[in-house]
């Protein structure tokens, strides 16, 4: 059975998380388990034996917490809990704890809530964005608003290179779901025409997963990122998939962020991101 690492901090916009994972178990058999990472710090005054004894205490306290917060969520949305399970694990670093439990443990997708972000986080990172550039394991990162309704609808945007390895996952995703998947690209004026051949090849293959093209113009006046919000604003997927590139340098990260990154700061649907590698 596919599995999904579901993050929550218990934060009310943590929540959406949650809220779009139950919705996705719902239309397909996944093993949801809900995770939060915590870190106590030892007094220094303290003893092994007293920071044990006190660290069991509040572990049981925290374990408890995050029981009553997802049962709380399904509660909301009169869903009963099943093929579930909650996890707490002790680390400094939260995102690094969230990558590693997911990789050691083969989960399938790992599923965290966004925040939007300030200039200086965007530069620094939030979670979901940490995630997105380093996780080996796909991300879905769900906006604080999101609200459950049935996944009918898949915009996949694609720079069409390396296709089939995208459309494995892509189809892996979707095929259960049985939604209908959009295939979006932008391509500068005259392209298509120069690229006929190539093109066929692409509707020649999409075809076969009942994944329809839909082809955009560039339009050089604005950025790639407000042309995919401009997309969706008029097509109102479910969810939108992307591909990310995770292996370039710090220079690249700091000043050209990729794509699926800069998305998830301020996205309107849910994003799921592969990586490219």
């Amino acid at each position: 059975m596919n599995r999904i690492l579901v993050t929550t901090d218990f934060s009310s916009n943590s929540k959406a998380g949650l809220r779009f994972a139950i919705q996705l178990a719902s239309q397909h058999k996944y093993r949801l388990t809900f995770f939060h990472s915590y870190y106590i710090m030892k007094p220094t005054s303290w003893n092994n034996a007293t920071f044990d004894a006190y660290e069991k205490r509040e572990m049981d306290e925290i374990q408890k917490k995050l029981n009553q917060f997802v049962d709380s969520v399904y509660k909301a949305l009169g869903v009963v809990a099943k093929n579930m399970a909650c996890i707490l694990k002790s680390s400094v670093f939260t995102e690094n704890s969230i990558r590693e439990y997911a990789q050691e443990n083969n989960f399938t997708y790992i599923c965290i809530s966004t925040r939007g972000a300030g200039t200086l986080q965007k530069i620094l990172g939030t979670k979901a964005s940490h995630l997105i550039n380093h996780s080996i394991v796909p991300v879905i990162a769900v906006p604080p608003l999101y609200r459950p309704r049935k996944i009918t609808s898949i915009l996949y945007t694609t720079d069409l290179v390396n296709l089939e390895k995208e459309l494995k996952k892509v189809v892996a995703f979707t095929k259960p779901l049985k939604a209908n998947v959009e295939l979006l690209h932008f391509h500068y004026p005259l392209e298509i025409t120069n690229r006929k051949k190539m093109m066929d090849k692409v509707k020649n293959k999409i075809s076969k997963h009942n994944i329809t093209l839909h082809l955009e113009e560039k339009d050089l006046t604005r950025t790639l990122i407000a042309s995919i919000e401009a997309t969706i604003r008029k097509t109102k997927p479910s969810i939108m998939i992307m591909f990310t590139q995770q292996n370039r340098n710090f220079f690249d990260k700091i000043f050209l962020p990729s794509k699926s990154a800069k998305y998830s700061f301020n996205a309107k649907v849910p994003l799921l991101v592969f990586n490219k590698s």
